[in-house]
């Protein structure tokens, strides 16, 4: 759930373009790098971490609480941990995967009022074709969801009109993948949802395209997922490190990968 997005500014123009070390635009092409206030990114031998700060707990207790609303379930352990847990009770209250997405989508769209949704789509999707709208989103996906995904940056993606678009978010190690070890919680609770989510009520189609074998995931706004029996991210097998897949293989030791059987 990308994923799980928080709520968006009624207009681009609004977001303050500050020049910091966290911060940086490039006019001639525009590259966009946001992190929220007080946080930090720290260097490493081999990847950048994203360390959240003050406005980042606030989104997660935010959205947490939006979670444990349609769970009716909160666990006890406190932060990103409990939140982890909220989302594998998720997994477990929907009869099957199609109500845990709806249930996702739902949380995704209490962020919003209706009407702000209807006049995102109303007055901002038509302009240029539909590029401003993903452009927007793109760029404010990675405003708002670092404390979430971890670290991400924009980028171009190719539209299928030809012609590219500076609106794509690559996230360099998604934490929520990575915390979960999962691959259903990662396709119905968050990649799915988030497509059907941007595209019905922003009118911004949307292909995720996570990667399970380094936990990143690459944001494509702007572009149509493909059919569900073509999407490969749908036939991955459970990660190696998956609690559930590993519990199986004990049963089944004839069985050393399977298919995930919430994906």
């Amino acid at each position: 759930m990308n994923p799980l997005s928080l709520p968006y500014p009624s207009s681009f123009s609004s977001i303050p373009l500050i020049k910091s070390r966290n911060f940086h635009l490039r006019t001639s092409k525009i590259c966009l790098s946001c992190t929220s206030p007080g946080a930090k990114l720290i260097e490493s031998d081999k990847t950048i971490e994203y360390k959240p700060g003050p406005l980042d707990d606030v989104f997660l207790n935010m959205f947490r609480n939006k979670m444990v609303k349609e769970v009716g379930w909160d666990s006890e352990k406190p932060g990103y941990d409990g939140l982890i847990e909220v989302a594998n009770r998720l997994m477990m209250k929907g009869k099957n995967n199609s109500d845990t997405r709806d249930a996702a989508v739902r949380i995704l769209r209490s962020f919003f009022p209706p009407f702000l949704l209807e006049l995102y789509q109303l007055l901002i999707t038509p302009l240029g074709g539909g590029k401003v709208a993903a452009a927007m989103v793109a760029r404010v996906t990675a405003l708002t969801c670092q404390w979430l995904m971890g670290t991400c940056k924009i980028n171009s993606v190719d539209l299928p009109d030809g012609t590219s678009c500076e609106s794509g978010v690559f996230v360099e190690r998604c934490k929520y993948l990575e915390e979960s070890k999962c691959v259903g919680i990662c396709i119905n609770t968050c990649k799915l949802p988030t497509q059907t989510f941007f595209k019905d009520y922003m009118g911004v189609p949307l292909l995720m395209e996570p990667n399970f074998s380094d936990y990143s995931c690459q944001f494509k706004f702007g572009i149509p997922p493909p059919l569900p029996e073509d999407d490969e991210a749908l036939r991955e097998p459970c990660l190696e490190i998956c609690p559930n897949a590993t519990r199986r293989r004990g049963v089944a030791k004839e069985v050393e990968i399977v298919q995930c059987p919430k994906a």
